[in-house]
């Protein structure tokens, strides 16, 4: 049967390919893609693996019954007496390649194994040597923006073969992730410009998409954003010499207009934090090296306790944007009339960006001085693709950008994503007005709203059944979700709340956990999962993973746990003017996360801590958010609002003691008697209890692990 000649062959990771007998383990294998295998392998003995009672494509299926077609049936629970693995052997050793072909499967967009985790720990326990290979067809989950071609292109990417006891499921799902990893970052769009796919996202989507700006309702289409931005970008290019310009503003129409502004005058945007402290926005200034800050004279009047920077520095938009409507009414009309290329020209915007600085971000400093995160233009793309593709939202759908621009996840998933893949946005500039969201949600049927557990309980206090029906996906992320806050979620609004995972230093996001497809009565093939509670979720396309002992950096089982390394387009460039801290996470293009977790066997991350929340006590690694979990537990705390925090400190008899924050206040002994018959070893039991009036908290939500530690350090020291 001949090849389909609208298809173009990529093959990664050749030299993989041994000469001797091997089974090659695909994480998916359809009719078109069987048939390039063959042909790739032309000259040597292929014998397929099937697997008796599963549903193969009717083509496939016929294709393998043909006279000249090897192919052999296995059954992991009839293979009692080891026939079957005789038998696979028996090819091996004769040199010839067994290839396993997956059955049909149903699974969600951007699924990167598509295989039931059952089957897969059959067919890697064999005792075969393995060849793991991802198969990929990039037009499933390219960006609207992206060129589409005639020619569809199917994409093999070979991993490092497995020998005898590593040949296991962990490795293989280990393996199959980076040869993911290594196809993903060789996709053309991840060379291009964030300014010019978002030129042509604007572009494309001008007059079917739009903004609504929540506060007063006003809609702004994508087509006037791009007129306006065009304008303001010439004029921010006249005020400042400098690579970048800062940003000081919430979600709404003049955040974003700014910066697309900013790309579009070829400079690097820069949101501030304006929750922050003084010390810590003059740090994020001086190591930017900013002259310039854009935001609005409405914003400062309310914003009166932050550190502004002197006057002549500060760009506001209601008040330069008014005289330019002339000429953003011309740029209207020549932007209709001209090309996206044209466009990018007249603005000198050049089509390639690569790992050139897009993106300036802080980090939140929660565990000390905020740090310089250098997005690139490829980290940004490639992010863009790799959670839209894991969400899949229609034209028609609405998200809602409440989160802070200065945080990771407004900044891409609430800002970049929706311009790009012309998604329509209701932005708010608070995400803790619970009230005016819950508002806006109902009136404007919005799919999906992102949010934090603190947000989260917002709406369980504020919102009515009837005002969230229209919401689709309710996704966390920044702080681990209580189980107490889904359930309860679940329980009110009949809404599941999926977590997920990401760092700023991954442009942010990496794992997310999805609905589980419906049963439809109609398809045979098996249900691959999407969700599992307790877990972050499984990683998103083109995201490798690795687990290392915390303290050596041995290599370790992906199920085991220990310190989570990801690679991926998607990491960072480095750490601003911080060689040796970018040098620190970064190496071999591995970034280290700081965060303890392991994998399950069907590929969902579960995160056990972060690093700096472990104490080292007398030689044991004793993790803070477990002990805070039982405390919670024996003390029988009820409300969901954090009332404790665990901290380590220094001790020259053990190496460090726990230290407990608490807002009740309770003694040693009270605590003690608490925990009696828990099971929580007397090292793990805080050794001081220091009574404050609230926990100390970052605007994202997540825990101020410096303010919890100064206020220990000052009270104990």
């Amino acid at each position: 049967m001949s090849i389909p000649n609208q298809h173009e062959l990529e093959v990664h990771g050749k030299e993989y390919v041994p000469d001797h007998g091997i089974l090659i383990v695909p994480n998916r294998l359809g009719f078109d893609e069987l048939l390039h295998l063959e042909k790739y392998f032309t000259g040597r003995k292929i014998v397929f693996l099937i697997e008796k009672g599963m549903v193969y494509d009717p083509l496939l299926h016929a294709h393998l019954e043909k006279d000249d077609v090897f192919a052999m049936e296995f059954s992991a629970e009839d293979d009692t007496e080891g026939t079957f693995k005789k038998e696979l052997h028996k090819c091996l050793t004769a040199d010839e390649l067994v290839v396993f072909v997956p059955g049909l499967a149903r699974y969600r967009p951007g699924h990167v194994i598509a295989i039931p985790s059952r089957v897969l720990k059959f067919v890697t326990s064999t005792g075969a040597p393995l060849l793991p290979l991802f198969v990929d067809r990039p037009e499933e989950t390219c960006l609207s923006t992206e060129l589409l071609r005639d020619v569809e292109r199917i994409v093999f990417s070979f991993g490092r073969p497995l020998q005898r006891e590593g040949a296991n499921l962990a490795n293989y799902t280990e393996n199959v992730l980076i040869a993911a990893e290594t196809a993903y970052s060789n996709r053309p769009i991840l060379k291009s410009h964030l300014a010019y796919e978002i030129l042509k996202g604007l572009k494309k989507h001008g007059a079917t998409s739009r903004i609504i700006d929540g506060i007063d309702e006003s809609e702004l289409r994508y087509d006037k954003l791009l007129a306006a931005a065009v304008v303001f970008s010439k004029a921010i290019s006249k005020w400042t010499s400098k690579k970048r310009v800062g940003i000081i503003l919430p979600p709404g129409k003049a955040g974003l207009l700014s910066n697309i502004a900013v790309l579009f005058a070829g400079k690097v945007p820069v949101n501030l934090n304006f929750t922050a402290g003084e010390s810590a926005i003059n740090s994020c200034i001086e190591q930017a090296g900013m002259d310039k800050f854009i935001t609005a004279g409405r914003f400062i009047e309310k914003m009166d306790t932050f550190a502004w920077p002197d006057a002549d520095k500060l760009i506001l938009v209601d008040e330069v944007l008014p005289p330019l409507k002339t000429k953003i009414a011309i740029s209207l009309l020549l932007t209709k009339l001209q090309s996206a290329d044209a466009i990018a020209r007249s603005l000198g915007i050049p089509k390639k960006g690569g790992h050139k600085e897009a993106v300036l971000l802080f980090t939140s400093g929660s565990s000390g001085t905020p740090k310089g995160v250098v997005l690139s233009h490829r980290n940004l793309l490639a992010n863009v693709n790799q959670f839209g593709s894991r969400i899949n939202l229609r034209s028609d759908d609405i998200v809602l950008g409440s989160l802070p621009l200065f945080h990771s996840f407004g900044c891409t998933v609430t800002m970049w994503y929706p311009i790009i893949e012309g998604v329509n946005l209701v932005t708010y500039p608070s995400p803790l007005d619970t009230v005016r969201i819950v508002e806006l949600i109902e009136k404007y049927s919005i799919s999906l709203l992102l949010a934090t557990p603190t947000f989260l309980r917002g709406y369980l206090r504020r919102a009515t059944k009837e005002q969230l029906a229209s919401l689709k996906l309710v996704i966390t992320g920044a702080e681990k979700l209580p189980a107490k806050v889904a359930e309860s979620f679940k329980r009110r609004f009949d809404k599941d709340v999926f977590e997920g995972y990401g760092l700023t230093e991954t442009s942010p996001v990496t794992n997310v956990n999805l609905p589980d497809l419906e049963d439809d009565g109609i398809h045979e093939e098996e249900k691959l999962p999407a969700h599992r509670p307790g877990s972050v979720g499984q990683f998103i396309p083109g995201v490798a993973v690795r687990i290392t002992d915390p303290e050596t950096f041995e290599p370790l089982p992906l199920h085991s746990s220990g310190m989570i390394w990801l690679k991926g387009a998607n990491i960072f460039e480095e750490y601003l003017n911080m060689p040796e801290k970018t040098e620190e996470v970064l190496i071999n293009d591995w970034f280290m996360t700081g965060d303890i977790g392991r994998v399950d066997e069907d590929g969902f991350l579960y995160i056990e801590g972060r690093l700096s929340r472990f104490s080292k006590i007398a030689g044991e690694m004793v993790p803070h958010e477990t002990v805070e979990s039982a405390i919670n537990e024996a003390l029988e705390i009820k409300d969901d609002t954090r009332k404790i925090a665990v901290v380590g400190l220094p001790d020259e008899a053990k190496g460090e003691i726990l230290v407990m924050l608490s807002c009740d206040k309770m003694t040693l002994t009270d605590l003690r008697g608490s925990l009696k018959g828990k099971g929580l070893a007397s090292l793990w039991v805080p050794k001081k209890i220091i009574k404050v009036d609230e926990i100390p908290m970052l605007a994202s939500g997540k825990l101020d692990i410096k303010g919890c530690e100064d206020i220990a350090k000052g009270s104990v020291g």
